[in-house]
């Protein structure tokens, strides 16, 4: 989760700072991105790198960071008109200074409290995908794989699938409460 908010944050402030042609190309590489299904484009990447938990992070990286990129330049087009935003290019402040120091430190909230929900989708996608037999193999435990090998005791020993199943809903509506209290709580401040 950390490589798609970084990467997305740069590319979607860089974007709607600079605008023009920059901002177009980078917004048509989001649009094909988005045109995939998430799961399919992620499945596709990890099947030409391999089965593995280095792959799925590679994967999450590559396709996870559109949603960010949209979310950042959506604030900084919004942000870069405000007063304190001209006020400190009208005193001659540099561009990296009015981009990285005021404009994006105010764009952050929307995307840090995504960045909780997108948990979930991180957490139910390296499941999916290690269902699948594309995510972390074997010996190293993980659910997702549990409950595929669990699968087929389902009528004998329901435990061995059922209870890592639930583990996986457990702790995304965790992120999920945890998400809505972020969002409450940036929400106070601003």
């Amino acid at each position: 989760m950390i490589f798609p908010f970084l990467i997305g944050t740069f590319i979607g402030a860089v974007s709607g700072y600079i605008g023009g042609r920059f901002d177009s190309f980078c917004m048509r590489v989001i649009d094909v991105i988005l045109a995939f299904p998430f799961l399919v484009l992620m499945l596709a990447i990890m099947a030409i790198l391999g089965p593995g938990l280095k792959s799925f992070y590679i994967a999450m990286a590559l396709v996870g960071w559109v949603s960010y990129a949209r979310l950042i330049r959506s604030q900084i087009l919004v942000l870069k008109e405000s007063d304190f935003a001209l006020a400190a290019k009208s005193l001659g402040f540099g561009h990296g200074r009015i981009l990285f120091r005021h404009l994006l430190p105010n764009a952050m909230f929307g995307s840090i409290v995504f960045s909780m929900s997108d948990a979930v989708l991180v957490l139910l996608n390296g499941a999916a995908v290690s269902y699948l037999g594309l995510g972390v193999q074997p010996p190293t435990a993980e659910w997702g794989t549990m409950v595929a090998e669990g699968q087929a005791f389902i009528t004998t020993a329901w435990w061995i699938c059922t209870f890592p199943g639930l583990a996986i809903v457990t702790l995304a509506m965790g992120f999920s409460l945890l998400a809505d209290g972020v969002a409450q709580v940036l929400g106070d401040r601003s």
